[in-house]
Formats: C-alpha cells, structure tokens, sequence
C-alpha cells in the first residue's frame, strides 16, 4: 500500500499544475483524475452526443480506453491510442467533464483504474471528491481553493496563451456555473473532506502555494510516523530534509521485460554489414579527420544502447562505424513522409519513426524490439541537435528504455567545433558501459528512471568535455 495523498478544490484553483508539482519533489506518481473526465466528455462531443444525455452516454463508455502514458517525464493523456492532452483543455471541454462525472456509471467506470493506481503507488491525485469518496482513508487530504475571480483570471491568461478567443466574463460565468454544477449534483459532489486542511491561493503565488503544501504533506506525514499511523506505508519518516524517506512503491511505467540476447543477425545480414562498413570508414576517413576512442567498452554483441549528445545529421554513422552490430535508431516522423526512395533508404538503414511530443508509446515497444532482434539502438537523450557543442537537458526515454529492457547502455561523446565539414577534426569516444541494475535502476519506476537518466547525461557530458 503506498502513501496515498488526495487534493480536492474547486475548478480553476490550480489543482493539476500544484500536484504535479508537489508529485515531482516527492517522487510520487501524480494522477490526474480530471484529465481522465475531460477525456470521457471530449468522447462523447467528438461522437455528437450531448454531456447531459446519460442513456446516450452510458452505452459509449464499452468503447472508450483511457490512459494515462509518460513522455519525456511528462504525463500525456491517451484516448484510445491518440494523445488529447492539449485538446481537453478548452472551456467546452471543461463543462463537458463537469456534466458526465456526475453520472454515477461513468464515475464508476473511472473507479476502478484510480484506486488500483493509489494502492500501488505512493501517489498524490487530485480531483473534487478524492478525500470524501475515492481516497476516503488517504494520508493527507488538502482542499485547495481561490476565490471565483481569481480563478477565472488565471484561465483567461491561460486561454489567452493557447490563442482561445474566451473573453474573461465568459471563463468567470463558466466557473461559476461549474461551481454550481459541481457542488449541487447529486453524486459525490464537491465537498471539503472533514479531515482535509485548507488552503486558500487567492494571495499567493505558484511557488507559495506548492510551498505550504509541501510543508503541510511533510508535517502531516511526520506526525503519523511518531504516533505510528503511518505503519501501513512502512515509513520512517517523511520525505524532507536530512530525514529518511519512505520506502516507494512507485508504479512502473512500463513492465520491465529483460531482452534475452540469445538472438542473432543471421551471417548472410552481418557479412553484408560488414562489408558496407569497412567500405563507409574508408570514406569517412577520407572526408573527415575522424578519431575513436574508448571503443574497448564497444561490446561486441548486439541488443545495447547507444546514448550519445546529439551535433549533426551525421551523429548515427560515426556512431555505427566502430560497432560491429548494426544500429537501428529513431527518427522523426517527417523523415518518412518525404520521397519513397528516401523513405526505404534509412528504413534500410534501420530508422524508425517517432512522433516528437506527441506521446508515442509505441516507440518504447518497437525500440526493445529491436534489441531483442539483436540489433543496437542509438539514441539522442537531448532529442534535438546542439548548435554549440554543449550538452542539453536529457529526456528520460532512454532511460526508461534501458530500464524496461534491462541492457547495458554505452554512453557516447561526438565532439567537433563549429560546422561539419571536409577534414574537419572529429572525435568520437565511447565510455563504459553502464548497467541499469547495478546503479539501482531494476525497475522501471519514476525515481529509478531519474537516476539512469542523470547518470547517462553525466556520462555523456564527461565525454564531450574530456
């Protein structure tokens, strides 16, 4: 059973922006319970039917699949298989999901998913009625609230952002009429948990807001621990400070299923391979004043990764030269979208497309395939490519690959000043191999995957700068 927080208030109050916040300081998973709503309402609208006809509603939901999928360390929301996350947040949307949570067979359809996710989890979610009917025996219950007005500021500077043409006595009349709708229906309605501790953000900022919480969560946690309430969770103390953390039972975000690297590249593939190889260093050679180094930690085996930074469209040759197995390797969709002979030229050369930002779950499945084919992957952590020869920010896809498939991971440093060009000076190093399970990434996990993925980028820097 994990440490369970529950987050109620009112539309508008900032409920998703703060528990997300508040989840990523903790290392909890963050459930965002209105998204899964707004996703059912966005369904019903999309098929023409009213939010308000429950016997036109009620038939939909048997084929409606909602998830809750991880990119890039953010949460995307996934109705069935296509990422909505940006297109239930508009106004319409909003009163839609306020309409179908009130219908008790769409509540109930939601239930199940939630409560599994918080008994498996050490979790905080937010929604209108966590405290009082989904998470009724949770940790810490807070009711985060804001006056009308300030609530309809802050998503008309939001609305304005994405270019929505609302005016703000529209988005004030439609919190209050959700407001209305909200407190006043007739089951589970929006209600301040009788153990819940208030917290009004009219006067205060962000940053203010997520503070107080935090403290509230820390003080709350830490007073269950000394009276032993908190036994059920197994903590030692509350996760502040120099005090000790809570033991996590934080959800994988995808099953771990180790490749088996028993499969081979048949000999007629590798014969080919190796022939085309030899043939590019020689070119490469020619053209470029190219180095390797490191390149003992190549092992010699297929089903590894390659992490390297990410300077130019050449980034995948250099990498593949000094390795004697293939690399297949991602590539943003348009690639695939240009001349056919193009198109089946880096097919051949083992791309496959990713939609950049869009939550493509799919990549993770055809990425730990290819290492089970016994292929290596080479992937970009920086996801776009470095004008200035620094390293960016890494995302946790490489990592939750490595994890997912349990492989070694090969950090790469690509190193050259300014423009690529004929006999430009090129350095290509490869440092050891890094093992997830030997730096505590065995599952896959949120703090797990953290800790991969700032090794890896700390890797690959140490690399660059060597």
């Amino acid at each position: 059973m994990g440490i369970n927080i529950a987050l109620d208030g009112p539309s508008g109050a900032g409920k998703s922006t703060i528990a997300r916040k508040v989840a990523a300081e903790l290392g909890y998973v963050y459930v965002d319970t209105g998204a899964m709503y707004r996703s059912i309402a966005l369904y019903v609208i999309s098929k023409g039917v009213s939010a308000d006809s429950r016997e036109e509603i009620i038939p939909l939901l048997e084929g409606i699949d909602v998830r809750l999928a991880y990119a890039d360390g953010s949460q995307r929301v996934l109705l069935c298989g296509e990422d909505v996350s940006d297109r239930i947040r508009t106004p319409e949307i909003s009163m839609g999901a306020s309409k179908v949570s009130a219908f008790p067979e769409v509540r109930e359809f939601l239930f199940g998913l939630q409560k599994r996710t918080a008994e498996e989890n050490d979790i905080i979610m937010d929604g209108r009625d966590i405290g009082t009917v989904v998470l009724p025996n949770a940790d810490v219950k807070i009711f985060l609230t804001a006056s009308a007005e300030e609530r309809a500021n802050r998503r008309f500077r939001e609305l304005q952002e994405k270019g929505d043409p609302s005016s703000y006595e529209d988005v004030l009349r439609d919190i209050r009429q959700r407001d209305y709708n909200d407190v006043h229906r007739d089951i589970a309605p929006l209600k301040k948990a009788e153990d819940a501790v208030e917290v009004d953000s009219t006067s205060l900022t962000l940053d203010q807001t997520v503070e107080e919480i935090l403290r509230i969560i820390r003080e709350r946690l830490a007073e269950r621990n000394k009276t032993g309430d908190g036994g059920k969770n197994g903590a030692e103390a509350c996760p502040s400070g120099g005090e000790k953390k809570a033991p996590r039972h934080t959800r994988e975000l995808t099953p771990v299923r180790p490749i088996s690297k028993t499969r081979r590249l048949s000999h007629f593939r590798m014969f080919w391979y190796t022939v085309l190889r030899y043939i590019v260093i020689g070119l490469y050679h020619i053209y470029f004043n190219i180095s390797f180094e490191g390149t003992e930690n190549i092992p010699r085996d297929g089903g590894n990764i390659f992490a390297s930074n990410h300077r130019s469209y050449q980034d995948p040759v250099f990498i593949a030269l000094p390795t004697r197995v293939p690399l297949s390797y991602m590539a943003k969709e348009e690639l695939f979208q240009q001349n056919p002979a193009f198109t089946l030229l880096i097919k051949c050369f083992g791309a496959f497309p990713v939609k950049r930002g869009k939550g493509d779950t799919e990549v993770i499945d055809t990425s730990i395939d290819k290492l089970e084919m016994g292929r290596n992957l080479a992937i970009f952590p920086e996801g776009t490519r470095s004008k200035d020869g620094k390293v960016g920010k890494g995302k946790t896809g490489v990592a939750l690959i490595a994890a997912a498939a349990q492989t070694k991971v090969v950090p790469v440093g690509i190193n050259f000043e300014g423009k690529l060009g004929f006999r430009k000076k090129v350095v290509v190093r490869f440092g050891e191999p890094i093992i997830p399970a030997q730096i505590g990434a065995s599952s896959t996990d949120p703090r797990s995957l953290k800790v991969l993925k700032n090794t890896i980028m700390e890797k690959i820097t140490e690399l660059v700068h060597e």
